[in-house]
């Protein structure tokens, strides 16, 4: 037998031989690259918080005050764009066309990651309001039970009404009220 054969269990052909469940698969070669669909979306969001802030509005300032000085003062062979200033108005317009839905991406995706906030903490809120409810019927429920239950200074009052109570038939009758007593010989002011 051939060393392969020997090494597959009976039953195996070389189709099982090459198709291991337990581990991973090798890469395979593709021709068409790659394409994460969140990327587009990370890279607006930064776009779009560079937009958002002082320095960007520093270098886009500085950047017009430096074109206008320049097709302003240069000599007019060395001028790109001569005093209506079409070309600057264009690239203004071309940097805002791109912007707009820039942002306009990233406010949507973090409407997206607001909605799923809201929707965790909607879902967090209700399961601490039924903890709350449960929690609140077991403590009626304790409390309940517990006006059911003799405290220690009830059972206290009761003991003392009737030590009163056999202390004021001994008094009336005369009689000895417990009958231990008797059989020692002794009262209970003998004490």
């Amino acid at each position: 037998m051939a060393p392969d054969r020997e090494k597959l269990p009976s039953g195996a052909t070389a189709a099982t031989r090459r198709l291991r469940l337990d581990q991973p698969q090798p890469r395979r070669v593709r021709l068409v690259p790659e394409w994460d669909p969140e990327a587009f979306g990370r890279l607006s969001e930064r776009i779009a918080r560079f937009l958002g802030t002082g320095r960007f509005i520093v270098w886009m300032t500085a950047v017009i005050i430096v074109w206008l000085g320049w097709n302003i003062t240069a000599p007019a062979h060395l001028r790109w764009d001569p005093y209506p200033f079409i070309f600057l108005t264009l690239v203004l317009s071309l940097q805002a066309s791109y912007a707009a839905p820039l942002i306009l991406l990233a406010q949507n995706r973090q409407d997206d990651r607001d909605r799923v906030n809201l929707e965790q903490d909607r879902k967090q809120n209700e399961r601490s309001i039924a903890d709350t409810e449960y929690l609140t019927r077991e403590i009626a429920a304790l409390r309940s039970g517990l006006g059911e239950v003799a405290t220690r200074d009830w059972i206290r009052s009761e003991l003392q009404d009737l030590m009163k109570e056999l202390e004021d038939r001994r008094r009336s009758d005369g009689h000895v009220v417990f009958p231990a007593e008797r059989a020692h010989g002794r009262d209970v002011d003998d004490r």
